[in-house]
């Protein structure tokens, strides 16, 4: 429990401040333990970072599965609603996990951390618009729409939406 609640104040901080920023000092005091305790749950910044993009991974697929309904369309407009508040509210500096693999790009356990987050997106979207035949470019539609939050806020969230209702024939609202 001690480690769950160690990466949980990490995501926190590595969501707020980048991966770069956080010294030593700073992840200690995030994680509210001794230097000695956070160590021996993460022996390293990368074991951190890892740690971290797996809660925050748990967290998202709980937030997009609270209240989807079961319909395919209606699942992925409940998506796009999702999305738009954890990028308001949860994602000030974008999607952590693009940004782990910008701060580390040689980092082969980072980038299975991120790979497999980004995978069952994919699978959670061929599933719940139960169209496994454009899980792919579900996928790319919703990265785009994260990807673009920074830039267009809500207005990417509405044209992924749309574009999402178009490509599975869907009626728009």
């Amino acid at each position: 429990m001690i480690q769950h609640d160690i990466a949980a104040r990490l995501e926190t901080l590595f969501s707020q401040r980048g991966f770069a920023e956080p010294s030593v000092a700073e992840l200690k005091a995030a994680s509210d333990v001794s230097l000695r305790t956070l160590y021996r749950h993460f022996p390293s910044k990368e074991s951190m970072v890892i740690g971290a993009l797996q809660h925050r991974h748990e967290r998202y697929m709980a937030f997009l599965e609270e209240g989807v309904p079961e319909d395919g369309a209606a699942a992925l407009s409940h998506l796009y609603q999702r999305l738009g508040h954890w990028m308001a509210f949860e994602a000030p500096n974008g999607c952590m996990s693009v940004n782990a693999l910008a701060a580390f790009p040689d980092n082969l356990q980072v980038r299975e951390a991120v790979d497999r987050h980004k995978h069952e997106i994919l699978e959670w979207l061929g599933q719940r618009s139960r169209r496994a035949d454009l899980a792919t470019e579900l996928f790319l539609i919703h990265e785009g729409a994260s990807s673009a939050w920074l830039v267009l806020g809500e207005k990417a969230i509405d044209a992924a939406l749309s574009t999402t209702l178009t490509l599975l024939g869907a009626p728009h609202r």
